[in-house]
């Protein structure tokens, strides 16, 4: 597993490709082993998602009788959602790339979403833990969240036009692949595993 250090060099290479520097590439590593390793990301996610999971149980358990309860099952159902969400829009991706004749891309754009899903994960499970402690800050939280998706979707933006040389259309189609799945394969598997707050 990455550790810290190599972690943040990942991070400073996506900031430099942010800012539209080419010695980003520099600091991600784009062979079949850095591609293998970026999944390692998952589990520097982890913290954040244990966060998330322990208030989607509360959003849950509101919406269930007062003796309702959840079991172990509810934890392994919501890292299936998870890892369909991590996986699913990379295949989408990786479609589209090789049907426009651009799947040399597919490494560089799999290291750098893997990597920058740590930092949003962390900002994403801060917002949560903060409606988690204190539940009157929930309308605060939620203009933060929507700001930190909008911010997002022009960092994620910034990077793939780095990576597709700048073709504006391959950009948005990529932005909208890796971003519009997630939400509705999110709901869909969390009705179909019944742990959608009903």
């Amino acid at each position: 597993m990455p550790g810290l250090r190599e972690v943040q060099y990942y991070l400073a290479g996506l900031w430099l490709l942010i800012r539209l520097d080419p010695r980003g590439f520099r600091f991600l590593d784009m062979s079949e082993r850095g591609v293998n390793r970026s999944f390692w990301a998952m589990a520097w996610c982890l913290p954040p998602m244990g966060i998330s999971w322990l208030w989607w149980r509360q959003a849950f358990l509101r919406a269930m009788p007062p003796e309702a309860d959840v079991d172990f099952a509810f934890y392994i159902r919501l890292s299936l959602v998870e890892v369909a969400n991590w996986f699913v829009p990379l295949v989408f991706a990786g479609l589209l790339l090789l049907a426009f004749r651009m799947g040399e891309r597919f490494a560089p754009l799999v290291v750098s979403v893997n990597w920058l899903g740590v930092p949003l994960s962390y900002i994403n499970g801060l917002l949560l833990a903060l409606v988690f402690f204190l539940p009157g800050t929930v309308g605060f939280v939620s203009l933060l969240l929507l700001a930190c998706m909008l911010a997002q979707v022009f960092v994620l933006a910034r990077i793939l036009r780095m990576i597709c040389y700048g073709h504006a259309l391959m950009v948005g189609a990529l932005t909208l692949v890796l971003l519009v799945p997630p939400m509705i394969l999110s709901e869909y598997l969390q009705r179909f595993l019944g742990i959608y707050p009903i």
